[in-house]
C-alpha cells in the first residue's frame, strides 16, 4: 500500500512552492511546516475521531501544530508531541498520510507545507478523561454510514448533484478525465453504479466542488449543516479526515490494523461491529466468523464473557504469528455494495 508524503523536513521546505516565479524566492523567505493527526478509534461500536477547538470561533480542528526543529527531532516526534499536548493521547500506530501545500491565512500570506498523519488508538485511550472531544466521523460524512441501510441523506444529495451535473461545466473543469455525470456515477454509485466505500475523498471533493457546503438557501439539505472541521493555518481538515478514513478502509482489508482499535481480548461480535463501523455496511455474521477464524487472524483465549440473558461469549485475541505466515493478513471482506 502506497503511503504518500514520506519526505524529510528539508525536502519538504525545498519543494514547497515549485510553481512560483524565481523572484518569489527572496533571501530570508520562510516556509511554515505544520503537522496534524487524524486520531481514529472505535468506541462502543462507533467510529470516532479526536477533535480539539480551532482558532476560529465555532470551528473544530484535528490536533495540530507547527514543526519546530529545535524541539522536534523528527516529524513523527513533532506530531506525537502536539497530539499529547492537546489531547493527552499517546499515539502508538502512526502513519504519514499526505503532504499538502497552501497559504496560511494568519497575517501575511506565507507558504505552508502541512504534513498529515493517521493515528489509531485502542478503546482504553478513547475516553472522556482525555482533553479531546471524540466525535463520530459520520457526523462529518453521514452519507458514508451504511450500517443501517442506505443513508437517508443520499436522496437529497443525489438530486442536488444531478442538477449540478446537468449544468454546463466551466472551462477549468477540462482537467478532469471524466465529466460531472461520470464522476457522480463513480463516486456515489448513481445511475446503476456501485457504491465503493473507499471513495470517501472523491465524494467529499465532489460535494465541495458542487457548492453544496456553501449554499446559504433554506433548503440546502443535510450536507450544509455538517459541523465545520478546519483551521486557519492547516486549511480544510475535513479533507484530511476523509483521506484518513480512505486509508483505514483500505488497510483493514490487507493488514491487521483493525486490532489496533480493539481491546487485547474481545468477542467475535465486537470485532465484527468494529469492522462494520469502519467500512460502513453490515456484514454477514457467519461468513465474517468463518473468515477471521479460517484465515488465522484470531485465536481463543480459553476465557468467556458472561452476558445477560444469553450464552457466555468466547473471548479471542489477535494471533500475531499470522503476520509471518501471510503476505496480506487483513480482514478480506469484499469491497463495494450495490
Amino acid at each position: 500500500m502506497n503511503t504518500p508524503g514520506r519526505h524529510k523536513a528539508g525536502a519538504l521546505i525545498a519543494n514547497a512552492a515549485p510553481h512560483t516565479s524565481p523572484r518569489a524566492h527572496q533571501a530570508g523567505e520562510t516556509v511554515a511546516v505544520t503537522l496534524s493527526a487524524a486520531i481514529l478509534a472505535v468506541r462502543a461500536s462507533e467510529p470516532v475521531v479526536a477533535i480539539v477547538p480551532a482558532q476560529r470561533a465555532g470551528e473544530e480542528s484535528l490536533p495540530c501544530g507547527p514543526f519546530r526543529p529545535s524541539l522536534h527531532r523528527t516529524l513523527e516526534g513533532g506530531v506525537q508531541a502536539w497530539v499529547h499536548a492537546q489531547t493527552g493521547v499517546e499515539t502508538g500506530f502512526l502513519q504519514q498520510l499526505c503532504t499538502l501545500t497552501g497559504t496560511a491565512d494568519l497575517g501575511p500570506a506565507q507558504p505552508t507545507v502541512s504534513v498529515n498523519y493517521l493515528a489509531l488508538v485502542a478503546p482504553r485511550q478513547c475516553n472522556n478523561g482525555t482533553q479531546a472531544s471524540w466525535r463520530s466521523w459520520y457526523a462529518f460524512f453521514p452519507w458514508e454510514d451504511w450500517r443501517y441501510g442506505r443513508p437517508a441523506c443520499l436522496g437529497d444529495i443525489h438530486a442536488r448533484l444531478e442538477a449540478w451535473a446537468a449544468q454546463p461545466a466551466p472551462p477549468c473543469a477540462a482537467r478532469w478525465p471524466a465529466d460531472r455525470g461520470q464522476r457522480l456515477r463513480m463516486a456515489f454509485g448513481a445511475a446503476g453504479g456501485r457504491w465503493d466505500e473507499e471513495k470517501v475523498l472523491d465524494r467529499y471533493e465532489l460535494l465541495r466542488e458542487s457548492g453544496m457546503f456553501d449554499d446559504a438557501s433554506a433548503d440546502a439539505g443535510a450536507a450544509r449543516r455538517l459541523p465545520k472541521l478546519g483551521h486557519p493555518a492547516h486549511g480544510d481538515q475535513a479533507a484530511v479526515l476523509a483521506r484518513a478514513i480512505v486509508e483505514l478502509r483500505r488497510a483493514v482489508k490487507c493488514r491487521p490494523v483493525v486490532f489496533e482499535l480493539m481491546h487485547d481480548e474481545f468477542t467475535l461480535f465486537e470485532l465484527q461491529k468494529t469492522v462494520e463501523a469502519i467500512l460502513g455496511p453490515q456484514l454477514h455474521k457467519q461468513n465474517f466468523r468463518r473468515l477471521v477464524e479460517g484465515c488465522g487472524l484470531v485465536e481463543p483465549t480459553g476465557e468467556y464473557r458472561l452476558r445477560t440473558g444469553g450464552r457466555p461469549a468466547r473471548l479471542y485475541r489477535f494471533r500475531r504469528e499470522v503476520i509471518h505466515e501471510r503476505a496480506a493478513p487483513g480482514v478480506r471482506v469484499k469491497p463495494g455494495r450495490a
